[in-house]
C-alpha cells in the first residue's frame, strides 16, 4: 500500500480505539466489546506480521506494519454495526518506533491529526504480567502508560482510562462507552 492508496474513513461509523502498554487485555476487551454491541472488531495487525518474523522489527517493519493496520481497518469498517472496535491503532508504530529508533516513520506523523478515532479506552496497567514471545517490556509498563497519556493528549484524543479485572473491567468499558455513545446524541448518560 501505497500513500496515494489510503482511504479517509467512512463517516457514520464511531471509531473506538482500544490502547494501552503490553499486556492491558487489548485484544480480549475488543472481542467482549465487539459482542457487547454487536459489531466488529480490528485485529491487531502487527501481532500476525511480527509473529512471522525471525528478527526483531526494522525500521521497514514499523512501516509495513502502519499500513497494514491501516488496510486492515479499512477492511472491516463496511462490516461495523454503527461502531468500530479497534484492537490497538497505528499509534502503536509511532511508540515502538520512538523508544527503539529514536524516530517515528514520517507517513505515521502525517497521518496521525488525519485518522482520529472517536473515542479512546485507554487501558491500565492493573492487572498482571502474562508471558506472551511477543511481548518485551515488563519492567517498562509504567513508562508506556505515560508515554500513551502523552501521545493521547498531543493528539487532544477523547479518552479514559479503564482499570479493574475481570467482568469489573468490562462492565467500565461499556459504561464509559455508553457514556460517549450518549454524549453524542445529546442524551444525558444513564446511571
Amino acid at each position: 500500500m501505497k500513500q496515494s492508496d489510503l482511504q479517509p474513513p467512512k463517516s457514520g461509523i464511531k471509531k473506538i480505539a482500544i490502547v494501552g502498554p503490553e499486556s492491558t487485555g487489548k485484544s480480549t476487551m475488543s472481542a467482549f466489546l465487539a459482542e457487547h454491541y454487536q459489531t466488529v472488531w480490528v485485529p491487531e495487525f502487527a501481532r500476525d506480521y511480527c509473529a512471522a518474523l525471525n528478527a526483531p522489527p526494522t525500521w521497514q517493519d514499523e512501516i509495513n506494519m502502519f499500513y497494514g493496520q491501516l488496510a486492515l481497518e479499512e477492511e472491516y469498517v463496511p462490516k461495523a454495526n454503527r461502531l468500530l472496535i479497534c484492537d490497538t491503532t497505528f499509534i502503536t508504530v509511532k511508540i515502538w518506533s520512538d523508544h527503539t529508533f529514536g524516530r517515528s516513520p514520517q507517513e505515521v506523523l502525517d497521518e496521525l491529526p488525519k485518522r482520529p478515532y472517536d473515542f479512546y479506552l485507554l487501558l491500565n496497567i492493573d492487572l498482571p504480567w502474562e508471558e506472551d514471545p511477543l511481548r518485551d517490556f515488563p519492567h517498562l509498563r509504567e513508562h508506556f502508560m505515560e508515554v500513551w497519556h502523552k501521545e493521547l493528549k498531543e493528539l487532544n484524543a477523547n479518552y479514559v482510562i479503564v482499570s479493574g479485572s475481570g467482568q469489573e473491567r468490562y462492565e467500565s468499558a461499556v459504561k464509559e462507552i455508553d457514556a460517549f455513545l450518549n454524549a453524542e446524541i445529546g442524551m444525558p448518560n444513564a446511571q
